[in-house]
């Protein structure tokens, strides 16, 4: 396997990353911070995403890209497949709905790709999903956000320490069970039950560029990525170009 120091890149060229199921560029905002050219693939239309993108599967792009070879433009590829399948808010809070169970897992043939790219990776899952490794759970209070917001990060082919996770300071603020309650953190997904404002959405989760609710729900705080983003380029001694 290639390891990304036998990587050969231009005098003055920054590493770039393959941002897959990119939605909004919440993730790619974080690798862009960290030091990474980005590029995206969302099979939506994504105006709204900051970098270079693709619009199509995110699966066959990648199985593209491996094909022909220009996956070696990459250093390292993130992938945050949609996490409906099996995924705690979906199956558990909307059982009783009976509906919530039939959506179709798309991490384990990300992954198969990913391994095919012989390049590092990071696939991205929230809580509630037993399918990924994880290497390393992120929370929006270890970066003084306003979320909580767990995550679950699978490091492929390479690695780094777990971060100690960080005591919430409170609930996070709205109705449970017909109650409303108060606290530091904001609800970023649905709208309703005291759900927050798009402007406080934005605010909590340091995310600026877009206002679509939906984009902002789905998005992972930027602070994320470019913790791992630099974790990643002091783990294999890149160099980045200032």
């Amino acid at each position: 396997m290639t390891q990304p120091s036998d990587i050969r890149r231009e005098r003055g060229a920054r590493p770039r990353v393959l941002d897959v199921f990119s939605c909004a560029g919440g993730a790619g905002s974080g690798y862009q911070r960290a030091g990474f050219d980005v590029d995206g693939c969302d099979i939506a239309d994504r105006p709204n995403y900051p970098f270079p993108y693709h619009r199509g599967d995110a699966l066959a792009y990648l199985a593209h890209l491996i094909a022909t070879g220009e996956i070696r433009r990459y250093t390292l590829v993130h992938a945050s497949p949609p996490c409906q399948d099996k995924c705690t808010l979906t199956v558990g809070t909307n059982q009783s709905q009976g509906w919530g169970g039939d959506h179709v897992d798309l991490v384990a043939p990300t992954r198969a790709l990913l391994e095919r790219t012989d390049l590092p990776y990071v696939i991205e899952q929230p809580n509630g999903r037993a399918k990924i490794r994880k290497d390393l759970t992120l929370c929006g209070e270890m970066f003084g956000l306003g979320v909580i917001r767990h995550r679950n990060f699978e490091l492929g082919a390479w690695t780094t320490a777990r971060p100690a996770h960080v005591p919430h300071r409170g609930r996070v603020r709205g109705y449970r069970h017909g109650q409303f309650y108060n606290g530091p953190y904001v609800a970023a997904y649905g709208n309703g039950g005291g759900k927050p404002s798009v402007q406080e959405l934005q605010a909590a989760m340091g995310i600026t560029w877009t206002d679509v609710r939906e984009e902002l729900t789905e998005a992972i705080p930027p602070a994320y990525t470019e913790f791992i983003g630099r974790a990643f380029l002091a783990q294999t001694a890149l160099r980045v170009a200032a």
